[in-house]
């Protein structure tokens, strides 16, 4: 029950007033009345409920959106503007980062003490970040040859412009700062944004509405409609009236979202699955490897598209740095991400515990060992981290993400065997590779098919480096100067004097 729950009493009237959906100007319910629950998934109990939106529900958001794109006091404001008001709800969210961290706690069972430091944090950080793009918008002028009319003059520019209406999607593991990855871009650019936060985690996407209204945005500049993948997603990636649409989430959502958009030709950036793989050489230190291995698996209870799910540890020192992480693993206390000494927290959900120890008791019916964990527990949704060894590179553990805390650990014999091994799956999100040797790195990173690679580290993001992946981890790019590309238009122009 919420009067049981550690947490802050502006957490709690949170959680126990009537939660509504942002739509322009107003909170509201959905048209048709339905609404959905939402569980801590640190015990399974129900803390709420918000409105479910259907078609009718996005229809107004959209009209929201672009009633405050095309004509309101947003379509009218300068670049600084738009820069203090992104620093100034970043100010609000450092404010309010306590409330925010519990809440992200509540929607996903997430340490909230991690949330505080990482996920909100780093979601202040980044909107700081896109502020500065705002005055930083640039087009180019250009001299142009017009062959056809050699006695005319000409000038002409090309302009950067607000791509327009931007639908985004977000996934449940990341939900805040997933959200601000988007709307950083798109209040930077000029756009307007509707927000469709996952059907489990619609608590921050909320508050985060109170607070862009806080800060000052007009009305429909945010618009958040909460609701499940298969009515409001759906009507959102589909919509006409969205100029272009974002998404973090899974591979298969992201194929169907991606599908729907090109009906309209509308703009999309897609960052999807992983099975990132975690290269352990020769020379590397090999405490900090196993330890920076077994962060990269068991942050965030595994639920991490980029998380370092495949390990490869040279054949000499397998053994050893396998039980390191497992001795670690074995070390870990679990429980309520409100305790501040647990260390993992549990699932999101039932579904998703079920799935995640359905490929660990899949591993042992096809032969592979569990050298530790391999349980799920109750009450709530959680499974021990988790490592298995003697797998087949083709196994299903290796090639299909999994999105908990499991990890499989694989040896292998040269440079050339482990980066064929890294390449051999169909995801290209992340990879890292621990080694003192810096020759044998820079000869490796260019060979590594992913988005991101990290030295001695893994998972380390900052918002100037572009983050995104190649193969079936997506389409486009978050973060960086490359963000900006996705929520702009080019538009050339050419005057005869």
């Amino acid at each position: 029950m919420l009067c049981d729950l550690p947490i802050l009493p502006a957490t709690r009237a949170f959680l126990e007033r009537k939660l509504k959906m942002r739509i322009g100007a107003d909170w509201q319910d959905a048209a048709s009345g339905r609404t959905m629950t939402f569980r801590n998934p640190a015990t399974g109990e129900v803390l709420g409920e918000v409105p479910s939106a259907d078609p009718q529900d996005v229809d107004r958001a959209v009209a929201a959106a672009r009633r405050a794109f095309d004509d309101s006091p947003w379509s009218r404001v300068r670049p600084r503007e738009r820069q203090n008001l992104l620093w100034r709800l970043a100010d609000l969210m450092e404010r309010d980062a306590q409330i925010l961290a519990e809440l992200e706690c509540l929607n996903n069972g997430k340490s909230a003490a991690v949330a505080k430091v990482m996920d909100v944090q780093l979601a202040i950080d980044f909107l700081r970040y896109m502020a500065g793009w705002a005055t930083k918008l640039e087009g180019s002028t250009v001299e142009p040859s017009m062959p056809l009319m050699p006695d005319e003059q000409f000038h002409g520019f090309v302009r950067r412009e607000a791509v327009g209406v931007v639908g985004a999607i977000v996934a449940w593991n990341f939900p805040l700062l997933l959200a601000c990855w988007k709307l950083g871009p798109a209040l930077a650019t000029g756009c307007t944004l509707v927000l469709k936060p996952a059907d489990e985690t619609p608590l921050t996407a909320l508050k985060l509405a109170e607070l862009v209204d806080e800060a000052g945005y007009p009305a429909g500049v945010l618009n958040v409609v909460t609701g499940t993948g298969l009515n409001a997603g759906a009507a959102l990636s589909s919509h006409p009236g969205v100029d272009k649409l974002t998404f973090t989430g899974s591979t298969e959502i992201g194929k169907l979202i991606g599908k729907a958009a090109m009906d309209n030709m509308t703009r999309v950036t897609l960052e999807l699955g992983g099975k990132s793989p975690t290269i352990v050489m020769p020379d590397a230190n090999l405490q900090e490897a196993a330890a920076g291995a077994a962060m990269a698996i068991f942050f965030n209870q595994g639920q991490v598209c980029c998380a370092g799910s495949r390990l490869y540890v040279h054949r000499k020192h397998f053994d050893n740095v396998v039980a390191d992480i497992a001795g670690i693993a074995n070390g870990m206390k679990l429980g309520s991400g409100l305790d501040p000494a647990v260390q993992m927290g549990p699932l999101i959900s039932a579904k998703q515990q079920d799935r995640v120890t359905g490929y660990i008791d899949l591993g042992r019916e096809l032969g592979a060992t569990i050298a530790c964990g391999g349980e799920g527990f109750g009450p709530g949704y959680f499974v021990k981290p988790t490592v298995i060894v003697d797998v087949d590179q083709r196994h299903r553990l290796v090639q299909e993400e999994i999105f908990g805390p499991v990890l499989v650990a694989m040896p292998f014999d040269d440079i050339d065997d482990v980066v064929r091994m890294a390449n051999d799956n169909p995801y290209g999100l992340g990879a890292s590779i621990w080694s003192n040797d810096l020759g044998a790195v820079h000869r490796m990173i260019p060979r590594i098919k992913s988005g991101s690679v990290w030295v001695n580290c893994h998972s380390a993001l900052d918002p100037a480096l572009p983050f995104g992946g190649y193969k079936m981890s997506g389409v486009g790019r978050e973060m960086g100067a490359a963000a900006i590309e996705h929520y702009t238009e080019l538009k050339s122009v050419l005057i005869k004097l």
